[in-house]
């Protein structure tokens, strides 16, 4: 039963219909599915679809914005339902879309499962100037700055990320994530970034071994 109402909410999001998410996310809370199996199975799984239909040209840039806004409908649920894993290590992270970019639909994701990870999380949004990022690490004595991006001409914010870190002495002390279709694991050890996700559930994972 469980399992119907998952596919049928991933459907929901894969599709867009707004109004449906809630109540199927609701639904699914109602019969006992855990919060981050919801999220994890449901949603995470309809935005890879969703992706790839991007990359694959079936949709475009609207049906992804409307996808997106069905899933934080699901979410908006959802996600005060989280359990925080007592055992998580805690941190704090500083998480943006680089300067010149305003995708952001990964990086709400990516935001959505550290939360759910136990994680505190200080989102800047998109469009982000490194040095706002790098001051509001220092500033929250964050331990991880986190940025994404799908463009290849922002890639250089991220390699700027590292430069001003090393140049504020604090490389090391604040560990680096990037994520985001035009990143890659090449690219994140030419930069010397601390760690690199495919995904949102790969992000999580990075994250809290970076912690550790």
């Amino acid at each position: 039963m469980s399992n119907e109402i998952l596919d049928k909410l991933a459907d929901v999001v894969v599709k867009g219909k707004i109004k449906e998410a809630k109540p199927l996310a609701e639904q699914a809370l109602a019969a006992g599915v855990d919060p981050k199996v919801i999220i994890f199975d449901a949603l995470s799984k309809a935005m890879a679809i969703v992706g790839q239909k991007y990359e694959s040209k079936q949709y475009f840039l609207p049906q992804v914005l409307l996808s997106a806004q069905t899933m934080y409908q699901a979410l908006d649920v959802t996600l005060p339902k989280l359990k925080v894993d007592a055992n998580a290590v805690p941190g704090k992270v500083v998480l943006a879309v680089v300067e010149g970019d305003v995708h952001d639909i990964g990086k709400n994701i990516v935001k959505a499962m550290l939360t759910g990870a136990g994680l505190t999380i200080f989102d800047m949004g998109r469009d982000v100037p490194v040095k706002n990022l790098v001051e509001k690490a220092k500033a929250e004595g964050a331990q991880i700055v986190a940025t994404s991006t799908l463009m290849t001409p922002t890639l250089a914010g991220m390699k700027e990320v590292e430069r001003m870190l090393k140049e504020e002495n604090l490389k090391g002390k604040v560990k680096t994530i990037i994520g985001g279709g035009a990143t890659s694991k090449e690219f994140s050890a030419q930069i010397g970034s601390d760690a690199w996700a495919y995904d949102a559930v790969e992000a999580v994972a990075a994250v809290q071994a970076l912690l550790k």
